[in-house]
């Protein structure tokens, strides 16, 4: 996956480099946590020039994120040809980046956004907007088919499929489960439902 232009993360040249680079940072957001993250660090892991981390990203919340997007997709919401499909998919790419390692990584990614406007500005940009959008477009192509009601607040559906992941793994007081997914979708799609109260 290349960076898209405009997302905050510069132009990588060589994809073995991105590639090298982005599992480099996975393993260390899962082995020792965000704060331990630096450019430098990455460099001499994967054996590269330290400036041409820095051409491709520019500070290390650029390179986090870029890692992170890699992992959890742009578009996560495929068009399977149902909402509960859809929106199927689009947990299951929650539910593997959150449910191992890499979660406690992102819970310490979450905690230093609250003290970093710069690093929550880049993540809400390049990991959370792409995938609101995909979601969006899971949604509309649900009403086109006539699955949903027409009054639908959607960014509080959104909301509610996505913060389960966020809460349980900033708390940790339950696990991200396969049954928690499927929960969470149902419970989604029924208020979504046509015919279903308002």
């Amino acid at each position: 996956m290349r960076p898209a232009r405009g997302a905050g993360f510069g132009r990588p040249r060589d994809e073995r480099i991105d590639a090298e680079v982005a599992a480099a940072v996975l393993d260390g957001l899962r082995r020792r946590g965000y704060h331990a993250i630096t450019l430098e660090g990455i460099a001499r892991q994967v054996r590269r020039a330290r400036t041409s981390l820095y051409r491709r990203w520019p500070s290390k919340r650029h390179l986090v994120a870029y890692a992170i997007v890699g992992e959890m997709g742009h578009s996560p919401a495929p068009d399977t040809g149902t909402l509960r499909g859809d929106l199927q998919a689009a947990v299951a790419t929650l539910r593997r980046t959150f449910a191992g390692p890499l979660g406690r990584g992102l819970a310490e990614l979450v905690a230093h956004m609250a003290q970093d406007a710069p690093l929550a500005d880049t993540v809400r940009e390049a990991v959370l907007a792409s995938r609101r959008r995909s979601l969006r477009a899971a949604f509309a192509r649900a009403a086109a088919r006539g699955e949903t009601r027409d009054d639908l607040q959607i960014e509080v559906l959104l909301d509610m499929l996505t913060a389960p992941f966020y809460y349980r793994t900033l708390f940790g007081h339950a696990p991200i489960t396969h049954r928690m997914s499927r929960s969470v979708v149902e419970y989604v799609v029924r208020i979504a439902a046509r015919g279903a109260a308002a």
